[in-house]
């Protein structure tokens, strides 16, 4: 487990199985700015996932397990959105008792300073480990 909980396989999932849909309220990013300063979410974690309109999903309020996938650099998942939904699918195959990842690729706004970058270090300890969690700026 790389930070917080984690989530695990309890069974073998084939590359391509939808896992878990990320379910929570569906906010607008200024209620999630509001939110951020008097987060409600468990030990100082916020769970907010971006919808392409602009909106969140906040995990924190009425979300399920998947507020607890870990971030890595070498992802076995990732979020796919249909409508207002967003689902987890593996991207490879992924054995019993096995952590579960996506990469999370966070878009913060303003500069990118030396405190930010502290704390959305990664430490996910893949061979190609970006070092972050945020999105790359290329």
């Amino acid at each position: 487990m790389i930070h917080g909980r984690g989530v695990f396989a309890l069974t073998i999932i084939d590359s391509g199985d939808q896992i878990i849909e990320y379910k929570g309220e569906i906010i607008t990013a200024k209620d999630a700015q509001r939110r951020v300063g008097r987060s409600t979410a468990e030990d100082g974690h916020t769970f907010f996932v971006n919808l392409d309109d602009g909106r969140m999903i906040d995990g924190a309020q009425g979300g399920n397990s998947a507020r607890w996938i870990n971030h890595s650099c070498a992802p076995n998942c990732e979020a796919r959105q249909q409508g207002d939904r967003i689902f987890i699918h593996a991207t490879r195959k992924i054995e019993e008792g096995a952590e579960i990842f996506i990469d999370y690729q966070l878009d913060v706004e303003g500069r990118r300073t030396a405190a930010l970058r502290r704390m959305y270090a990664c430490r996910c300890g893949a061979r190609r480990c970006r070092g972050t969690m945020l999105e790359s700026r290329r």
